[in-house]
């Protein structure tokens, strides 16, 4: 008789929301396919030496430097909301510190929201390019800036993910945003 062992943690991970990757490994594969493309065609047509060595070395100077962008993409762009925290690029912020989320900006107001100036998460020095930012006023005070390329199912998701949470008391939680930076 087979005995059957389950093991089980004593901590579940968090529930994951929202996420975005940042950037995807299959774009690295691009450039050598298109390489591949040439090679195919010069052995096709057949006017002229085929380029073995340049379409090899192109491939792979193509494959490192989008491995490099997409290793950054990752670190630096993703997004990923649980049901305790938001983590944009490298950093994180525990949901207990944020008070309210902010509604998408008046498109046809002239005047810029004040979270529109405000200090965007992560590492980056503003809301990345392809993104849009969403308000967040921390429970300090302070407001920030979250982003995302699907930055209306982030709203909706960060929303609905703070009505959620248990009633928070004055002293629950630090109201400052964590870096994997001071962690260390």
């Amino acid at each position: 008789m087979r005995q059957r062992f389950v093991v089980t943690d004593t901590e579940a991970a968090p529930t994951v929301r929202f996420s975005e990757p940042g950037a995807r490994w299959r774009s690295v594969s691009y450039g050598p396919l298109l390489c591949l493309v040439i090679l195919v065609v010069e052995l096709v047509i057949r006017r002229g030496p085929v380029h073995w060595f340049g379409l090899v070395f192109c491939a792979a100077l193509l494959a490192g430097f989008v491995a490099l962008q997409v290793v950054a993409g990752k670190r630096h762009v993703s997004v990923e909301l649980t049901d305790t925290s938001l983590r944009e690029g490298t950093e994180t912020v525990s949901l207990d510190a944020i008070a309210t989320v902010f509604p998408e900006p008046d498109e046809e107001s002239w005047d810029d929201e004040d979270w529109q100036s405000a200090r965007a998460l992560g590492e980056l020095t503003g809301v990345p390019r392809r993104r849009k930012g969403i308000g967040l006023k921390l429970r300090d005070g302070h407001l920030l800036q979250a982003w995302a390329r699907d930055h209306q199912r982030l709203r909706a998701e960060l929303t609905a993910a703070l009505e959620r949470l248990p009633e928070r008391g004055a002293d629950s939680g630090d109201a400052t945003p964590d870096s994997e930076e001071s962690s260390r």
